[in-house]
């Protein structure tokens, strides 16, 4: 029977010593037939944290000398140690302890992102009891933004904080996260870990109050003075009480005679929305495949398209005669069911599994698309369609869609 021991080294970290305290340990413990089962390193701020589970056999091998006491290897690893300026101690683990340990390996995963403008300790508090309460464990937790300077501004930052859970959640584990976010200004995102999940290729947006922070028929009424009754229709579609397609038939009548000038004026004063660049910059240096699949106006998607770097846009037409708009669109409109069907023709075309997409969008038109994708992103969007998409980022711009991605902040910010 072997002897399972779990040495804990920790104290300060100094240029160099995380290695050099590696390698010293593990060829002290090469003199011994030991088995290395687990091995864990962390750093927080200049405090280092090594932790090394070892199996040292009670027994000689056939041909051998017999195998150290405990104590000797205590002894050894405590005198190399105290040379490196580092504290050391020794956890005797049971069989059954271990054994337990193994078994909780082929328990589900899930991946628990935390977004703040400052990670407080209401947040991590609050998040904890959530997952504690619905039966999970966490196995770690890794700060995926930046390092935060103590003199920045409150609005000027964005934390984010990545939850390791183990295990199958309670019934309704989403729905008290999303009440949470609600209640401290947060947003939290839940999703599978699983191999997908780490090989996101394809991402589709919306346009309208997704890429941009406006809806774009809504300004184009009123320069055409039916403001008030476009936004009306819009915003009945937006929360499912009408029929896309029939719904833009109706607002694309009401701008019938709107000179062409009025699309470049709109263009011209197109705002972006928080984060769009530093995305977009960062997906594309990293080689992702992008698309707009919107309901709005392909003038404007082939604009965005260009300023952004994107790959695929599907938006639908105005037609135009003799400079003027006709107030018809042309068939066939690009609506719900019409957005996922050419997410699935993307993923087939750049033979992409549709679970390794993400579609992104606000309204009712975009949930079927985010049904059909591996990662559907409720962005900025009513209170209905937060609570039917599979996630949500309600606070935050749409660079923070990188972190539910696992990328970190250092990895994104030069490009």
């Amino acid at each position: 029977m072997s002897e399972l021991i779990l040495i804990s080294v920790f104290g300060e970290n100094k240029p160099g010593i995380i290695a050099e305290l590696t390698a010293r340990l593990t060829e002290l413990l090469n003199e011994y037939p030991v088995d290395i089962l687990d091995i864990g390193q962390s750093v927080i701020h200049n405090h280092l944290s090594l932790g090394i589970l070892v199996s040292l056999p009670a027994e000689p091998e056939a041909g051998l000398q017999p195998p150290p006491s405990s104590e000797q290897v205590y002894k050894a690893l405590t005198s190399k140690a105290t040379a490196l300026d580092i504290k050391i101690t020794f956890s005797p683990v049971s069989e059954a302890s271990y054994q337990a340990w193994v078994e909780r390996e082929g328990r589900s995963r899930l991946i628990l992102t935390l977004l703040a403008r400052r990670i407080r300790a209401v947040h991590i508090a609050e998040v904890s009891c959530v997952i504690t309460g619905a039966g999970l464990d966490i196995d770690h937790i890794t700060r995926l933004s930046g390092r935060v300077p103590l003199h920045s501004g409150r609005e000027a930052t964005n934390a984010c904080v990545e939850f390791s859970l183990r295990g199958e959640p309670e019934e309704h584990f989403r729905e008290k996260l999303l009440a949470l976010c609600s209640a401290l200004d947060i947003d939290v995102a839940v999703q599978a870990d699983n191999l997908y999940r780490r090989h996101r290729r394809l991402i589709a947006f919306d346009m309208d109050s997704t890429l941009i922070k406006t809806e774009v028929i809504d300004e184009l009424a009123e320069l055409a003075g039916a403001g008030a009754e476009v936004k009306s229709i819009t915003e009945q579609t937006m929360s499912k009480h009408l029929d896309f397609g029939e719904s833009l038939r109706q607002r694309v009548a009401l701008l019938k005679g709107l000179p062409e000038t009025a699309l470049v004026k709109v263009a011209d004063a197109l705002p972006l929305m928080d984060g769009a660049e530093r995305l977009f910059r960062t997906l594309n240096h990293l080689g992702y495949k992008t698309a707009i699949l919107s309901g709005g106006f392909e003038y404007f998607g082939e604009i965005l398209q260009q300023r952004l770097g994107i790959d695929y846009m599907f938006a639908n037409r105005l037609e135009i005669v003799d400079g003027k708009l006709t107030g018809r669109v042309t068939e066939p409109i690009v609506d719900a069911e019409r957005k996922a069907g050419l997410l699935r023709e993307l993923a087939d075309r750049e033979k992409i599994a549709l679970q390794q997409t993400i579609a992104v969008g606000d309204g009712a038109n975009d949930l079927a698309m985010l049904d059909a994708a591996g990662l559907g992103i409720a962005f900025h969007a009513k209170p209905m369609i937060r609570e039917s998409a599979g996630q949500a980022i309600s606070n935050f711009g749409l660079d923070s869609l990188l972190y539910l991605m696992g990328i970190r902040h250092r990895d994104a910010q030069h490009h």
